[in-house]
């Protein structure tokens, strides 16, 4: 697919729109996940945290005096690598159709993962997921 402001090949537009609520609700969640630890630990700096890689929160979550709810670091984590790859991925033609893809090793190489539009939704539900747990955690 292409569009009137680029010429390269482009995934359809459904996909985009999965793409970019993708990184909007991880993005949401990254910075609900920070004011949460700012919430329950005064031993934290936000200008600290926000700097942070989001993966290298990890390591945050276990400075607080009050453990953080573990579904919540859990959920978090694992949403983390599933972004990672999103991010990290490159554009492949399948079935005449653009799509994204990353590598996965295998033991005797590497097989490419595709990035599906059922992952992408499934990435997101998860997203709302984490958002109803720290909702709840704040007392929302």
């Amino acid at each position: 697919m292409y569009e009137d402001y680029t010429r390269q090949a482009l995934p359809s537009k459904e996909y985009r729109e999965l793409l970019g609520t993708c990184l909007c609700v991880f993005n949401s969640n990254n910075s609900f996940v920070i004011e949460n630890m700012l919430s329950n630990s005064s031993e934290l700096n936000w200008y600290n945290l926000v700097d942070l890689e989001s993966g290298r929160l990890r390591a945050e979550f276990n400075k607080m005096s009050s453990p953080f709810p573990e579904a919540i670091v859990n959920l978090f984590l694992e949403l983390v690598v599933r972004r990672n790859r999103i991010i990290h991925s490159f554009q492949i033609t399948m079935d005449n159709v653009q799509i994204l893809a990353t590598k996965t090793r295998v033991r005797d190489g590497n097989e490419q993962f595709i990035i599906s539009k059922e992952y992408l939704i499934e990435f997101i539900s998860m997203n709302e997921k984490l958002s109803t747990l720290l909702h709840e955690f704040r007392g929302y």
